[in-house]
């Protein structure tokens, strides 16, 4: 949940190793039961804690390549309730900067740390009424005097120059929008270059500004090049490797100098792939915004190639909803893009919304105001969303609204068909987390709070609360192997549905994963699954 993979860092002169070690005794178990691949099942164990459970104990120590006793970092607080979030070398091999999240996450701690004593120096700590995100973005500049930091302290996330003591912060990036991510630091010419949206948060272009937080932000990215657009920066900030595509357009890759942002040379165009595509019968895309009162959501629309105004639609809703993604982009869609377009040719509107919360780009109070709200304010948005749609555009037909999506998106698809029964006609659920008591702490607690202090919450956010109010037709798909959204919470929600009497289809996937891919055939046999059961319980016209 906190994107660490490796566990080690080498130092920059390659004589130490800094290390993560990880104590997970007294960590509840989870069982997952293998019953196919051996004559007998198979039990395999994960130490997994569930909101509100007992996390492992983090540590931080460095050692030397050679060999010989780890030094451990003396970094205050229970290591039981601390997340050792990020570890880096600083600007030296002397020394270690590691950012230290509360079990809450309200607060990130910057640490600097001796590899040769383990004492530690507090630099500074971020605070949030919500919770703090952890990043990738900070870098030394001047001999090790300044560093780069990236920070929501003026309510959008920006791009700060900091003294090494941690007291003195200049802006970089002014202005209402948020940096996505830092590309390139150009030291030499005085430039940091980043990826940001101002205008329309479904986009992605380059930025740049001064390091001495004087001038204008300046554009990169030429104007008439609408879409996301990415960049590998070279050392030098002379060259970039530009990757951009559109929704419906396939990524085309190519080396351009900088800033002028002049092609030198077209690397890779997928132009068989392309003409593929494009000789297919596609209907118009729209992307728009809906009012619902409070705030006005972002959205995108493909419509059917024969598209009729005067005709009404069955609308099929792809929905994500929590924090950790936002659907609504302007670039290439791959997989899913390719079933949506089918979907339109056989008749079926298909569109997504960002409800409030969601990872765009639109500021701490956009994504922030849902802090303790999942599953509540997120549901109530897409289905204020929904209707203003549905009175705005009188081709869609009220009666066939459907909703699908993986993972929060599953839970959203839940959420949405139970707890506004009369406005979802059907629900595809994949992999879904019906009850959020069940998913891990890192990520529950982070939005959500500890269950012991907000367990009402837990609760109202919860689709398995009101499973007694569902009337239309659900489809539940999970995989069960399942080591991140366990099984388990379907079959309680199974449970709940037998209880009240509610019909429902279900398809488990043996052994599969949270992405249901593994195996012959699977994801094909997933998506005609879901094409199957969409086309029977709300067929187009």
């Amino acid at each position: 949940e906190l994107g660490l993979r490796d566990g080690f860092k080498w130092s920059p002169d390659g004589r130490s190793i800094a290390y993560w070690q990880l104590d997970s005794e007294g960590i509840r178990e989870f069982y997952l039961i293998n019953n196919t691949d051996s004559l007998y099942p198979r039990i395999i164990t994960i130490p997994y804690p569930k909101a509100g459970e007992t996390n492992s104990a983090a540590r931080i120590g460095a050692v030397s390549a050679s060999g010989g006793n780890t030094t451990w970092m003396q970094i205050p607080g229970d290591p039981r309730n601390n997340y050792l979030a990020r570890m880096d070398w600083a600007d030296s091999s002397g020394v270690l900067i590691v950012q230290q999240l509360n079990r809450l996450q309200n607060s990130n701690t910057l640490y600097y740390c001796d590899v040769r004593t383990g004492a530690v120096n507090e630099v500074f700590a971020e605070t949030d009424e919500a919770w703090v995100d952890y990043h990738d973005e900070l870098r030394y500049l001047n001999n090790g005097s300044y560093f780069l930091w990236m920070s929501e302290r003026d309510g959008w996330r920006h791009m700060y120059r900091v003294s090494r003591d941690g007291k003195e912060f200049t802006l970089l990036t002014p202005g209402d929008f948020d940096v996505v991510s830092t590309v390139n630091v150009d030291e030499e010419d005085g430039w940091i270059y980043y990826i940001a949206a101002p205008e329309n948060p479904s986009q992605r272009y380059l930025f740049r500004n001064r390091l001495d937080g004087t001038g204008e932000t300046e554009r990169v990215t030429p104007m008439d090049k609408l879409g996301t657009h990415s960049y590998r920066i070279s050392p030098n900030a002379e060259w970039a490797f530009h990757t951009y595509s559109r929704f419906g357009l396939l990524p085309v890759t190519e080396l351009i100098s900088l800033p002028e942002h002049e092609v030198v040379k077209s690397l890779v165009e997928n132009k068989k792939v392309r003409e593929r595509i494009e000789a297919l019968r596609r209907g118009p895309v729209e992307f728009f915004r809906v009012d619902i009162g409070e705030v006005e959501l972002d959205g995108w629309l493909m419509k059917p190639p024969d598209f009729n105004p005067k005709r009404h639609y069955p609308v099929l809703l792809y929905v994500y909803g929590e924090p950790w993604g936002q659907t609504v982009r302007n670039a290439w869609g791959g997989r899913s893009y390719l079933w949506y377009l089918m979907l339109t040719q056989r008749g079926y509107l298909v569109m997504s919304i960002d409800n409030r919360g969601t990872r765009a780009p639109r500021g701490r109070e956009w994504r922030k105001v849902i802090y303790r709200k999942i599953g509540s304010l997120t549901t109530a948005d897409q289905a204020a969303a929904m209707r203003e749609f549905l009175r705005l555009h009188p081709f869609t037909d009220g009666n066939r609204i459907a909703v699908w999506g993986r993972s929060g998106g599953g839970s959203m698809s839940l959420n949405l068909i139970f707890q506004y029964p009369d406005l979802y006609h059907t629900a595809m659920s994949v992999a879904p987390v019906p009850d959020q008591r069940l998913y891990d702490t890192i990520y529950q607690e982070r939005y959500m709070g500890l269950p012991t202090d907000n367990e009402e919450d837990y609760i109202k956010g919860s689709a398995i609360t009101y499973a007694s109010q569902l009337k239309g037709n659900l489809l539940i798909v999970h995989g069960t192997g399942d080591d991140n959204v366990h099984y388990q919470g379907t079959e309680k929600l199974i449970n709940e549905l037998i209880k009240y009497n509610k019909p429902f289809t279900m398809m488990a996937y043996p052994n599969r994963s949270h992405g249901i891919y593994e195996g012959k055939n699977t994801s094909r046999h997933l998506y005609e699954l879901l094409t199957r059961f969409l086309m029977e319980k709300m067929p187009p016209d």
